[in-house]
């Protein structure tokens, strides 16, 4: 038996993966289990086990990208949920303390992916949201919303609903106010901005690093004829002049960087006035500190990554700024996952028409990997309200659900 089928053989024990070699010979791991898949995958050339087996996060998506790795039996998301389910977070297996060198280097390396910098920070967002308009318009919901939808009942909502009462269900966290004064830092494509100002009656100001979504989000504006009220520019965060009633920040906090926790909070509190509020909705780690896999930190995300509620209530704390509301969305995102990695690959020959397959293939290994990773893994996505003021909202949470019915009522 090969190397690499005795590593996947400790791993896999529900469904059954199958390994065919560039010598032709064929080896399995794992048994038949009712509700897993089988998959069937082949190896091209002799150095694609070396180069999974030598560094699996990035190794097994490069030999995929590469055409190294091709898929026989299922898909590219079979088999990223065969193994992930494999060995999925809550597994019953023992516990055992870290040694010192693990942790040293795992620190290491989580140092290094929070080091985004002003130019560093534009150059990434760069990488991943100047991509083609077309592309994300073939796999995401009519507003362009890429983050995390909401899903009443994943089985009957579609992804545009969904969306839909993700911004209302953000909205309602807001207690907003006709006239109040809102930032929205990673504002997109502005639908959110557009969304607050139409059911709020406020005024919004989005930023943003990306140029491509600056020109689309201030176009939107001027269709819905609300350019005086809904203002975008190209600004960091540390460039804002306050004050501000409320401050949403969505899906842009993972790109903010380890290091910068404090500074973005400090930013917070002196950009919000004293009666204030603060949604924050971004993708958070269950298990606590580590790091971005290698395949995201360089094909996907650079200088991305997504903390663990301990590092941002670290930062939070020391600038004044109190928690007021914690919710955790465990499964929504891999839902809305899904339905991405279902367009995109609906939309196989226009992807690859506007770049090619090996982007085709990247693209549907990201979208499986991070749907993957919070059916299985350590992702989950945090909304956290802050105020200045402890005596800013009402001491129930029920004022949430009455905008939250009203707004969803307005479409």
């Amino acid at each position: 038996m090969k190397i690499l089928t005795r590593l996947l053989g400790k791993l896999i024990t529900q469904g059954t993966l199958a390994i065919v070699y560039a010598d032709g010979t064929q080896e399995v791991v794992g048994q038949p289990t009712p509700g897993w898949v089988d998959v069937r995958i082949r190896l091209t050339d002799t150095s694609a086990p070396r180069a999974i087996l030598r560094n699996p996060e990035l190794g097994a998506p490069e030999c995929f990208m590469d055409g190294r790795l091709v898929m026989e039996q299922g898909t590219i998301w079979d088999l990223i949920m065969l193994v992930t389910g494999n060995t999925a977070l809550e597994r019953n297996t023992p516990l055992h303390e870290p040694t010192v060198l693990n942790r040293v280097a795992e620190r290491v390396k989580h140092w290094t992916d929070g080091y985004n910098k002003r130019d560093r920070s534009r150059a990434n967002v760069h990488h991943h949201y100047d991509l083609s308009d077309t592309l994300y318009d073939l796999f995401l919901d009519r507003d362009r919303q890429y983050s995390c939808a909401y899903f009443i009942d994943p089985e009957t909502v579609g992804l545009d609903q969904a969306q839909l009462d993700k911004k209302a269900h953000i909205a309602a966290k807001l207690m907003l106010k006709p006239g109040q004064r809102v930032l929205d830092i990673g504002c997109g494509w502005g639908g959110m901005a557009l969304y607050l100002n139409r059911v709020a009656d406020v005024d919004v100001l989005g930023i943003t690093l990306s140029e491509e979504q600056l020109k689309v989000a201030r176009r939107r504006a001027e269709e819905a004829g609300v350019a005086d009220r809904v203002k975008f520019e190209l600004l960091d965060y540390r460039d804002v002049v306050g004050p501000f009633d409320r401050i949403v920040s969505v899906g842009m906090f993972e790109h903010v960087g380890v290091r910068y926790y404090r500074e973005f909070f400090r930013a917070c509190h002196n950009l919000l006035t004293r009666d204030g509020v603060i949604l924050l909705h971004y993708i958070g780690r269950l298990d606590g500190p580590a790091t971005t896999d290698a395949f995201t930190r360089k094909y996907i995300f650079p200088g991305g990554y997504a903390p663990a509620l301990s590092e941002v209530m670290q930062a939070s704390e020391r600038n004044r700024l109190l928690l007021s509301d914690v919710e955790v969305l465990r499964l929504h995102y891999y839902h809305t996952l899904r339905h991405w990695y279902d367009r995109t690959v609906a939309a196989k020959d226009k992807v690859v028409a506007l770049y090619d397959e090996r982007f085709f293939r990247m693209w549907t290994y990201y979208l499986a990997a991070a749907a993957s990773g919070f059916l299985y893994g350590s992702q989950a996505i945090y909304q956290m309200q802050y105020v200045r003021d402890r005596q800013t909202l009402p001491i129930t949470r029920d004022y949430m659900a009455e905008a939250e019915a009203r707004y969803r009522a307005m479409g």
